[in-house]
């Protein structure tokens, strides 16, 4: 689900090994993903003898050589002493061990975000788990695209993570943590990960949001095979709304994707319209039974591609699940094993 832009300050990105100096002493950088969403934003906060780092992109040679690049550059040189991760995905806590091993960083992270990715990265599988196949296929994946998965060896977090190391500093709803000279404010989201951390200056106009609030496109809410009942829908909702009061229009929010942007209520209030609607939407649309992978078209109002159907089926379970979990649907087993979801009478 996409939408219109807020307004930022900035039009276009760093480039590749570069930095952008948004505020005294907090520079923004980019690193290339391999996939549709083909970057993430990675944020260096000047402490004075050294530099906090905030997420550090998906784990890579190429991207290790970025790093080492923006370190003897734009990063001048100083040691990184310290890196915070917002959240446990693969293209934020990426190169964290690596910090940890190799610069000797103090790795700071919420507890959850922390037992996930290091359990995750310890969990390499060399055939498909039966409990990711019987997912797959209670959601309805289409079937060319379930074989095809089934013939290749499975993604594993590992692939794409560096080796954590044992240790880490936990920050918990409530912390300050102090970076770049000013004292930040740590405010918990969810929904698109478990206790994903964001950051709120209390000495000028600076959040970092992570992906729990991004400028042009809605978060990813996935429901994966670890918790298939989850209903992160409402706990992405309830976030936001708890987060809403705090958003001042001032805000330069600094957000893991796309550009910086200010306007961070209106922008706020816009992705809960946009839950909403697309719920009411989806309702509609269960009129008729079907299965969470028949259901992209309300959701998403545009086509999707093969690279972008397991991003798109996860967010269209988490939204069923929703439905189903505040009881305006039922469903029933179809004789493949997919769920299939209907409106209640």
């Amino acid at each position: 689900m996409s939408s219109e832009r807020p307004d930022g300050p900035w039009s276009e990105p760093p480039a590749e090994g570069e930095a952008i100096e948004v505020a005294d002493g907090v520079l923004w950088m980019r690193l290339p993903l391999p996939m549709k969403l083909d970057h993430v934003n990675v944020y260096a906060l000047d402490d004075g003898d050294g530099w906090t780092i905030v997420d550090t992109g998906m784990s890579s040679n190429k991207t290790r050589r970025i790093w080492e690049r923006l370190m003897a550059g734009p990063l001048g040189g100083k040691p990184v002493r310290r890196v915070v991760v917002t959240h446990h995905h693969p293209d934020h806590v990426g190169n964290a061990g690596w910090f940890q091993s190799e610069h000797g960083a103090e790795l700071v992270t919420t507890r959850t975000a922390w037992l996930f990715a290091r359990m995750l990265t310890l969990d390499v599988q060399e055939s498909w788990p039966e409990e990711t196949l019987e997912f797959y296929r209670s959601a309805g994946m289409d079937r060319a695209i379930y074989d095809a998965r089934v013939a290749e060896r499975p993604f594993n977090f590992a692939d794409t993570v560096y080796p954590m190391p044992l240790g880490f500093t936990r920050i918990k709803q409530g912390d300050v943590l102090r970076m770049a000279g000013r004292d930040w404010d740590i405010h918990m989201g969810n929904g698109h990960a478990p206790e994903h951390a964001t950051f709120w200056s209390r000495d000028d106009n600076l959040v970092i949001t992570g992906d729990q609030i991004l400028s042009s496109i809605s978060p990813n809410i996935g429901v994966y095979a670890t918790e298939p009942m989850a209903d992160p829908v409402a706990e992405w909702l309830e976030a936001c709304e708890r987060l809403a009061p705090l958003a001042r229009p001032d805000h330069l929010a600094l957000g893991g994707h796309k550009l910086p942007f200010l306007g961070l209520p209106h922008r706020m209030a816009q992705l809960i319209d946009n839950h909403h609607g697309a719920l009411a939407r989806l309702l509609d649309h269960l009129d008729e039974p079907r299965s969470a992978a028949e259901c992209f078209a309300p959701l998403f109002k545009r086509k999707i591609g093969a690279g972008e159907y397991g991003l798109a089926l996860v967010e269209a379970v988490a939204h069923v699940n929703h439905l189903y979990h505040i009881g305006q649907v039922d469903r029933v087993r179809r004789d493949d094993g997919a769920w299939l979801y209907q409106r209640k009478g």
